[in-house]
C-alpha cells in the first residue's frame, strides 16, 4: 500500500476504547440515525495503530455534511487527511480506509502508524402509520425487519397496545391532531394512511399533502380513492386554492401482487416502500426465459 494512501473497504472490526470523545460521537451517531440531527455524516474509526500514535484503536471522529465536527482521531496532519476522506465519503457514499505512517508520510512527531476506517451515516427512514388497525399491525413488523423506524398514530389506546407495535413509537392522537403529533415531518419520512374510516383517511391525506416526505400513500379501493380526491379537489376549486401536488402520492398503496389478507397487503405495501427508498424498479428480476433462449442459441451454433 502506498504511503498516506486511501483504499475502499466495507468491513471493519475496531477494538472498543471508551473515551469522552467517543461518548459524544456515540450520542451524535444515534441522533443522526434517528433523524434528530442534520445529516448525512461520515464516521471515522481508528482500526489499527502501531508504535507511537495520538489515538488508539476505537477512537472516533464524526463529520457532518453541515461541517460539524465531533470527536477526534488525533489531530494534526492525520486528522486533516481523515477529514478529506470524510468529505469524499459524503460526496460518493463509498467507505474507505486511510493508512499512514505518521513520520514518513505526514511529518508528525509521533513515530508510529495509523489505520482509519471511514463510512457514511444516514438517517434511518421513518415509516409513519396513520391508523393502527389490522393492516398497520401486519405492516409494522415487516417494515421494521426491512430497516424502517416505525411510528404508529391512533387515538385508540387498545389498538396502540397491540404486540405488533411493541418496538414502534406510539402516538396517541387522532387525525385532527396531526400537526401536534408530527411537528417534524421531513423528506426521509414514509407516510402510510390507513385509519378506521374514509373521513379520517381523507383528513389525513389533505393534511399531509403540503408536507415534505419520501413517500405518501393511502389505503383503499379505486372507488374510494376517486371519491376522496374528488372531495379534496372540489374544496380547492370552491376556495380558489391551488391544486395540491399529487404526483408522488400513492393511492391505493402497494404493488399489485394479488393478495387480499392483511399480511399479503402488508407485503405488497412494504415492497413498494423499499422500491421507493432504494429507487428500484418494481419489475420482476426473472431472467430465465431470455437466458434459456440465449443458451439454446449458443448450443445450436456449436
Amino acid at each position: 500500500m502506498a504511503s498516506g494512501s486511501v483504499e475502499t473497504n466495507t468491513v471493519y472490526t475496531p477494538a472498543v476504547q471508551q473515551t469522552p470523545f467517543n461518548l459524544a460521537v456515540a450520542e451524535a451517531i444515534v441522533e443522526i440515525l434517528r433523524g434528530r440531527r442534520p445529516g448525512p455524516a461520515a464516521l471515522a474509526t481508528v482500526i489499527g495503530r502501531s508504535g507511537s500514535a495520538p489515538q488508539g484503536s476505537g477512537a472516533r471522529l464524526l463529520w457532518t455534511a453541515a461541517g460539524e465536527l465531533v470527536g477526534t482521531v488525533g489531530g494534526g496532519a492525520i486528522e486533516a487527511q481523515v477529514l478529506e476522506a470524510c468529505k469524499s465519503c459524503l460526496r460518493d457514499g463509498v467507505s474507505r480506509t486511510v493508512k499512514a505512517h505518521l513520520v514518513r508520510d505526514l511529518a508528525m512527531c509521533c513515530g508510529g502508524s495509523m489505520e482509519v476506517f471511514v463510512e457514511l451515516l444516514q438517517a434511518q427512514s421513518r415509516l409513519i402509520l396513520i391508523g393502527a388497525g389490522h393492516v398497520a399491525q401486519a405492516i409494522a413488523p415487516i417494515a421494521q425487519s426491512a430497516g424502517f423506524r416505525v411510528a404508529v398514530l391512533d387515538d385508540r389506546e387498545d389498538m396502540l397496545a397491540h404486540p405488533a407495535f411493541t418496538t414502534a413509537e406510539r402516538l396517541d392522537y387522532d387525525v385532527d391532531e396531526l400537526a401536534q403529533a408530527l411537528p417534524d415531518i421531513g423528506s426521509h419520512d414514509f407516510i402510510v394512511i390507513l385509519t378506521r374510516d374514509h373521513q379520517r383517511d381523507e383528513q389525513a391525506l389533505a393534511a399531509m399533502l403540503g408536507k415534505p416526505y419520501a413517500y405518501l400513500g393511502m389505503i383503499g379501493s379505486r372507488r374510494k380513492v376517486h371519491a376522496v380526491l374528488t372531495r379534496i379537489l372540489n374544496r380547492c376549486h370552491q376556495r380558489k386554492l391551488p391544486k395540491p401536488d399529487f404526483d408522488r402520492v400513492h393511492a391505493p398503496i402497494g404493488l399489485a401482487l394479488g393478495g387480499r389478507t392483511p399480511a399479503e397487503i402488508a407485503v405488497s405495501v412494504v415492497a413498494e416502500l423499499i422500491a421507493v427508498r432504494c429507487a428500484g424498479s418494481t419489475e420482476t428480476m426473472n431472467i430465465l426465459p431470455a437466458a434459456v433462449e440465449q443458451i439454446e442459441a449458443r448450443l445450436a451454433a456449436t
